[in-house]
């Protein structure tokens, strides 16, 4: 029988490989220093490439923010982004009229469809001690039937996403958390965007994230069978996969039907699983619009080029909300929600 670890690769600097139906994985991870009354890092910015800035100088980076780090207005089309905030705090705003402050464990799921403008800033909230701050932003393509869908954006707040924690007589600790996916023992994950391909249960979408405590173990359920599972060991030290060794940075392809036992060594690991069934159609990416063909790539730019993305009411291509604002979300439709 086929080993349930069908082949591993080292992982460099994000963007990590993936399989279909995911398109991108990036982990972003920066020790951003105190905020000044912008905002803004209370650090000196002289040798950084702003507007460019992924170096990592210092332990954090400014990316194409020139005054608060982030990523300033900027379009998609034909896929969906999955935002999983776990420590600090992003603004979002879009060309549907949204907005939103999340983090702390929040999820954002934005389906771009016929397309969208949005901006994610990191606002430096704390004046008097570091802002760590660490994501994931996942892409899930949309097959060609939902390319063209309206947008639509929907918010996972932390206390809503499934966790299931363990632990063993020796207090050894496991944490599974469900932003998508079926996981027995937690409760339902909340529904993804519907013109996802999240959304058909047929299509076994699974997004998990799994700490292990050192020594810890844990038995990765098998799903259907013809899935795309991986499992990238994204921080810590080592963990067997079915028997064999990965060591954080690395990703394992595994067979999705399979039972697969975990077992960290002697430090903590942290993984990320990435499942779904295959869309299984052509993919032609031009920065960031994913389509079918090459046409509707240069239609993608013409449209964008002609205004057809949405307005944008914000006023700059940067918009943070005040320091003292908790978390929330206001739809398009003028509806305010926040945590909890």
């Amino acid at each position: 029988m086929t080993h349930p670890v069908l082949t591993t690769i080292d992982l460099g600097p994000p963007p990590w490989p993936t399989l279909d139906p995911f398109l991108f994985c990036v982990h972003h991870l920066d020790h951003y220093p105190a905020g000044d009354e912008r905002m803004a890092p209370k650090a000196a910015l002289d040798g950084r490439n702003l507007g460019m800035d992924f170096a990592g100088k210092d332990g954090w980076r400014m990316y194409h923010g020139r005054e608060v780090p982030g990523f300033p207005k900027h379009p998609h089309r034909g896929f969906e982004t999955i935002t999983l905030a776990r420590r600090g705090f992003i603004d979002h705003s879009d060309s549907m009229g949204a907005t939103a402050r999340f983090g702390q464990g929040d999820v954002q799921w934005m389906t771009a469809g016929k397309g969208v403008e949005h901006c994610e800033m990191f606002p430096l909230v704390r004046q008097d001690q570091s802002n760590t701050g660490e994501l994931f932003q996942l892409w899930l393509n949309l097959p060609r039937a939902s390319k063209m869908v309206r947008p639509y954006f929907t918010m996972f707040w932390a206390p809503q996403v499934p966790r299931l924690r363990m632990t063993d007589a020796q207090d050894r600790t496991v944490e599974v958390v469900a932003v998508a996916g079926a996981l027995e023992g937690a409760r339902e994950a909340p529904k993804p965007p519907p013109d996802s391909w999240a959304s058909d249960p047929k299509n076994h979408v699974a997004i998990w994230t799994i700490s292990l405590s050192a020594g810890a173990r844990w038995t990765l359920p098998g799903s259907a069978p013809g899935l795309n599972r991986v499992l990238y060991a994204f921080e810590g030290g080592e963990v067997e996969v079915a028997g064999k060794a990965l060591r954080a940075p690395q990703a394992a392809q595994l067979r999705s039907e399979a039972e697969i036992g975990l077992v960290a060594g002697d430090a903590e690991v942290q993984l990320l699983m990435l499942q779904g069934r295959p869309i299984n159609e052509p993919v032609v990416q031009h920065g960031p619009f994913v389509m079918n063909t090459r046409g509707e790539i240069r239609q993608a730019i013409l449209d964008y080029q002609a205004g057809h993305f949405g307005d944008w009411p914000w006023g700059k291509a940067d918009p943070v909300h005040p320091r003292t604002s908790g978390r929330f979300a206001i739809h398009a439709d003028g509806r305010r929600e926040e945590p909890g």
